[in-house]
């Protein structure tokens, strides 16, 4: 680490301490040259995630995206928001320890289908209404025959 004084490489930690709920660490640094001190902080590097569309184009992941999509499934659904945002998380985590830069949004599309399966079927029906474009009602009257045939 470079002094940002004098710009001597060789610096040594006089204290570290976790910020950001564990997410980050700062660190007091002292120059061995100049003696003056100063902090840098150390954090895990997020790897950007891209969605691909159905019609190709390409948008930088949005976690509200996901949320709001679940909200309105559950809309008037005895469903907690707390279910709601740990769902979201677990959607979250599996996309990112996919390790994958790009991801289609019918993967994220079937993610949330799986997740709300277990939580109310309800709520996975008017997601699957939306998400899979129902033209008619036979098309709609398959997706709940499938969902009765798994029970």
């Amino acid at each position: 680490m470079n002094c940002p004084f004098c710009n001597h490489n060789e610096t040594k930690v006089v204290d570290s301490r976790p910020t950001d709920e564990g997410q980050a660490i700062r660190r007091r640094r002292e120059c061995l040259k100049c003696f003056k001190r100063f902090t840098t902080y150390e954090k895990i590097e997020d790897i950007p995630l891209i969605i691909v569309k159905k019609d190709g184009n390409r948008q930088s992941y949005d976690r509200n995206k996901i949320l709001n999509g679940i909200l309105k499934a559950c809309e008037k659904r005895p469903v907690s928001l707390n279910v709601i945002e740990e769902t979201v998380d677990e959607i979250e985590k599996e996309l990112y320890n996919s390790m994958e830069k790009e991801i289609t949004s019918q993967y994220i599309g079937e993610a949330v289908m799986n997740k709300l399966k277990e939580i109310d079927e309800v709520s996975y029906v008017r997601f699957a209404s939306v998400y899979r474009q129902f033209k008619d009602i036979n098309t709609f009257m398959k997706e709940l025959n499938k969902l009765l045939n798994e029970d």
